[in-house]
């Protein structure tokens, strides 16, 4: 049976303590790129009762995204946006969302995430990530920004780490691997690496920042 939004509330405040899940829920995140990063990304904060979600992705959910990217093999051929709510919608049942379904560039970007508190790079292109998290910080330095770095192969899950590299940008990987090399993704280091950049998300609410 489908829990009341005041049991959903309940549930979280009795977990994460109410001051610190009414700072939750009154956060907007903006999730740029939901492939293996982005989806797992939107997952754990999903769960943990964040107040709103952007999703931005042009692409469409493909049979080689299934290994790692957190749809279902009945969803072939959506766009990651919608089939990504979907998904969280019987995850998160009053979890707000918004999608774009659009290519996010140097152009449009600071208008998609004007609403964001906190933004997570999750691009799989280097040029697309450089643009992003230099926008962010010349552009919107009121805004975090938690962007990612080096979680290929299969190397060890110790190696991979939050860094806080200025006061309002934090690099989560192992800063080194890349998907070209070797045998590319894998499916556990790469949730290991979203798991890192969605919970320095929620470090940030909760002013708990690296040093």
């Amino acid at each position: 049976m489908m829990p009341s939004k005041d049991e959903w509330i309940k549930a979280l405040n009795d977990r994460h303590g109410k001051d610190l899940q009414n700072k939750i829920s009154s956060t907007t995140v903006g999730i740029c790129g939901l492939g293996g990063l982005g989806s797992n990304i939107a997952i754990a904060l999903a769960r943990a009762g964040v107040g709103k979600l952007i999703l931005i992705d042009f692409d469409k959910v493909d049979i080689t995204n299934l290994h790692r990217q957190q749809y279902k093999a009945s969803q072939v051929g959506m766009y990651k946006t919608e089939a990504l709510r979907d998904n969280l919608a019987e995850i998160n049942p009053y979890l707000e969302t918004e999608i774009q379904t659009v290519c996010i560039t140097k152009e449009n970007a600071k208008e998609l995430l004007k609403e964001c508190d906190i933004i997570c790079e999750a691009f799989d292109n280097a040029e697309c990530k450089a643009m992003l998290t230099n926008l962010v910080l010349e552009e919107t330095p009121d805004k975090y920004i938690v962007a990612a770095s080096g979680m290929a192969g299969m190397g060890s899950a110790n190696s991979i780490h939050t860094r806080k590299v200025t006061k309002r940008f934090y690099l989560c990987g192992d800063e080194i691997s890349d998907a070209s090399d070797g045998i590319g993704l894998v499916s556990s280091r790469v949730m290991l690496c979203a798991a890192h950049q969605a919970h320095t998300v929620l470090r940030i609410i909760a002013e708990e920042y690296e040093v």
